[in-house]
């Protein structure tokens, strides 16, 4: 099974050229369970990256398109009365999909924001006090454009801190480029991506991520990089204990996908940077900084076991 994590990779990265990191480490957070958050200029693949990984899994995928005017409910949906039972039915909203892509989140106001926190950590729903399980796999790709640009609102920490992981794609290289310029378009390469795992093969491939062995002094070395987060005095607030839980579940998955049955230093350093990045903020930094170099700094600074 771990054969199709690979040609999941490749497959993705006939589409997204030049870019075979980001697509690792967004592999990775699927299979860690996590939710995504991929922070670019627009134009940059963002979108072509959570369709292709949707098509490639062959799940059900709905897009939500942020704006300032959007409301929780286009979210979440509503109860509509029906005149014939003379009873309110709740209409579920696109939120309930196994791949949901929140395009330009941070074009919403703070009130639309969290109406993805409790899907996000509990995987559930909460509408006219009725809980609504989601669908299982459930796995959230949110794009947000630079806080810099007209009409962004910033992400709070306590969505931030939802995110599994915060990635980049940035500008491809001259070669990618190129073979960007001559190629088909994307679009036409979409529509012809077939399934490379189904529904049953992801939610195994999550359950086998669980059971890669961590041995106590990977425990300690985790807890040591959470530790010095917390207490190097550069930053507002260190690592969270959900942090800690997604580095290693990560690492885990990061392990896996070399077709190791235990997790090494390399796997934790592997993800560390794209797991703290976006939940460090420098003192006096009120933004979010996705490329923070203090947070590879903790990597220089804490002894590997």
């Amino acid at each position: 099974m771990s054969n199709s994590i690979h040609t999941l990779i490749e497959q993705a990265s006939t589409v997204i050229l030049g870019k075979d990191q980001q697509i690792r480490l967004a592999v990775t957070c699927l299979l860690a369970g996590g939710d995504l958050l991929i922070e670019d200029l627009p134009g940059m693949g963002k979108t072509t990256l959570a369709h292709t990984l949707a098509a490639l899994l062959g799940l059900q995928f709905q897009r939500i398109q942020f704006t300032s005017d959007m409301l929780p409910a286009d979210i979440l949906g509503a109860s509509i009365f029906d005149r014939e039972t003379g009873k309110f039915s709740f209409q579920p909203g696109p939120i309930f999909a196994q791949v949901v892509l929140a395009d330009e989140i941070n074009r919403a106001t703070p009130k639309t924001q969290s109406a993805l926190l409790e899907a996000m950590e509990e995987r559930q729903v909460t509408s006219d006090g009725t809980t609504r399980p989601l669908p299982s796999p459930f796995f959230v790709i949110a794009t947000q454009n630079p806080g810099t640009q007209i009409g962004t609102f910033p992400l709070p920490e306590s969505q931030l801190d939802r995110f599994l992981m915060c990635l980049e794609l940035g500008y491809p290289d001259a070669a990618a480029e190129r073979a960007l310029l001559r190629g088909e378009d994307r679009r036409a390469l979409l529509q012809r991506l077939q399934p490379v795992m189904d529904k049953t093969d992801l939610l195994q491939m999550q359950q086998r991520v669980q059971q890669v062995h961590v041995a106590e002094p990977l425990l300690a070395y985790i807890q040591a990089l959470l530790d010095h987060s917390r207490h190097c005095g550069r930053f507002q607030a260190g690592l969270s204990p959900r942090a800690g839980l997604g580095l290693l579940r990560a690492a885990q998955a990061w392990a896996l996908i070399d077709r190791r049955r235990s997790v090494l230093p390399e796997d934790v350093q592997g993800v560390f940077v794209n797991i703290a990045a976006h939940r460090l903020h420098s003192s006096g930094d009120y933004g979010v900084n996705l490329a923070n170099p203090q947070a590879a700094e903790i990597l220089e600074e804490v002894a590997i076991p």
